[in-house]
C-alpha cells in the first residue's frame, strides 16, 4: 500500500473522529449528571429543550483528561466557552485575558455547597 493511499487516510481519518465523538459522549454524559445545568460564567440556566447549547470545558484544555470526579469539566455555554478559548489564544500571542489581564474574576459556584446545605434544611 502506498504511503499517499486515500482509501487508508479516509479510514484513519474516520477512526479518529469515531474515537472523539465517543470520549465526547462519555465525559459530556457524566458532566451533565455531576453539574448543574447552569454555565459556570455567565449562570444562564439550561433545560432539555436548549440543553445542546451547553458545553463541557476542559480546565486544563487536554480532551484526553477526563477524571470521573469531574474535576477538570466546567459547564459553560456557547458563548462563553468561545470566549474562554479566544482568551487562551490572546493570552499564548500576548493579548490582554488570561493571567494577569481581564480575565473573568467571577465564580457562580463558589458558595453552591452552601446553597444546597440550606436547600435541604
Amino acid at each position: 500500500m502506498k504511503p499517499s493511499d486515500p482509501s487508508r487516510l479516509d479510514r484513519i481519518v474516520l477512526e479518529a473522529r469515531r474515537a472523539a465523538e465517543k470520549r465526547e459522549q462519555g465525559y459530556r454524559e457524566q458532566a451533565l449528571k455531576l453539574y448543574p445545568w447552569v454555565c459556570g460564567r455567565c449562570a444562564r440556566s439550561f433545560t432539555r429543550a436548549n440543553l445542546r447549547e451547553l458545553t463541557v470545558h476542559h480546565r486544563d484544555h487536554n480532551h484526553d483528561n477526563n477524571p470521573s470526579d469531574g474535576s477538570n469539566w466546567e459547564l459553560l455555554c456557547l458563548y462563553c466557552h468561545d470566549n474562554e478559548h479566544q482568551r487562551l489564544l490572546e493570552s499564548a500571542g500576548g493579548g490582554s485575558a488570561g493571567p494577569g489581564g481581564n480575565g473573568a474574576t467571577h465564580s457562580p459556584f463558589a458558595n453552591l455547597k452552601d446553597l444546597l446545605e440550606k436547600g435541604r434544611k
